[in-house]
């Protein structure tokens, strides 16, 4: 099964809801970074958050999630957009800290709740909506919960899960974002409210192989849910060679000569990709006289 996610609606409209697989996608991010467990789990959940908000945006909008708790994890940062496409990096990919129960991973000592959790979202405006809130568990997926009821006034609850192989390999993520509607009846609060009370976690619905449709129909009952759209999902990063060359002719002239005479050459990083891009003496004149006009 492919990474995918759906858009939703159910009790005839008056909730709004997202289900995701993102086995594949957390597992490229985990290959390219070398992430450890505990921070596979943490990028992973960041990741699977992230590309179902990417899916509330429209067109050529995207969006960018930084979390920063104070923990040995560092500084978190995704990059989304509207068409399921996401990249994430950690600052310590190699954290692992002891689990604080069986089989379950300490992303929030990785975290940390000494910090914040913010999205900028770029919609085309001249200035980007920039949303900003403090983290309250470090587990994210509750996290994500406050934002949403803090920062854009709608009430959600969010579930994010990652489980990792006894190899560092992702074994199975993905997660939920369910939002009420203006004017939600106090009855499907209700129903809803039960039924996330009842129901397993989002780790072992993952664990068991649900797929997205399924996880909704646990979440919010088979028959009152519409699916609107299915998306693929994948991790992508936008570098590129050609963007590196860009940055390093606005160094600018001095610079250029400076790496032309001290390495005969240049290598650049990505980090959200992992991806390193060489450039040799010959290419570096060649951006030098770029760089003189």
């Amino acid at each position: 099964m492919s990474d995918y996610l759906i858009k939703a609606l159910a009790f005839n409209g008056q909730v709004r809801a997202y289900a995701a697989r993102s086995t594949d996608t957390v597992g490229e991010a985990q290959r390219r970074h070398y992430t450890w467990p505990t921070a596979s789990a943490a990028l992973g959940r960041a990741m699977t958050a992230g590309v179902m908000m990417g899916a509330m945006l429209k067109g050529e909008e995207k969006l960018t999630i930084k979390i920063s708790g104070g923990g040995p994890l560092g500084p978190m940062l995704v990059d989304t957009n509207a068409k399921g496409e996401v990249r994430g990096y950690v600052t310590n990919p190699q954290t692992h800290l002891k689990s604080r129960a069986p089989g379950k991973l300490d992303v929030r000592g990785a975290v940390g709740t000494d910090g914040f959790l913010s999205v900028v979202k770029d919609i085309g405006l001249r200035e980007n909506f920039t949303g900003q809130v403090p983290l309250v568990s470090g587990e994210l997926g509750e996290d994500f919960t406050y934002y949403f009821v803090t920062s854009e006034q709608v009430n959600s609850s969010v579930g994010v899960g990652v489980l990792v192989n006894p190899d560092n390999s992702i074994l199975a993520a993905g997660g939920f974002i369910v939002q009420l509607m203006p004017g939600t009846e106090e009855k499907t609060i209700t129903a809803i409210e039960n039924r996330l009370k009842t129901i397993e976690p989002i780790s072992k619905m993952i664990e068991k192989g649900l797929t997205p449709e399924q996880i909704l129909e646990e979440l919010l009952g088979k028959d009152n849910i519409k699916i609107l759209e299915t998306l693929p999902v994948k991790f992508a990063c936008t570098c590129s060679k050609e963007k590196f060359a860009n940055a390093i002719i606005s160094l600018g002239a001095d610079e250029i000569k400076d790496m032309i005479e001290t390495d005969g050459k240049a290598e650049t990083h990505c980090h959200f990709c992992n991806e390193k891009y060489h450039f040799s003496k010959e290419e570096l004149i060649n951006l030098l006289e770029q760089a003189k006009f």
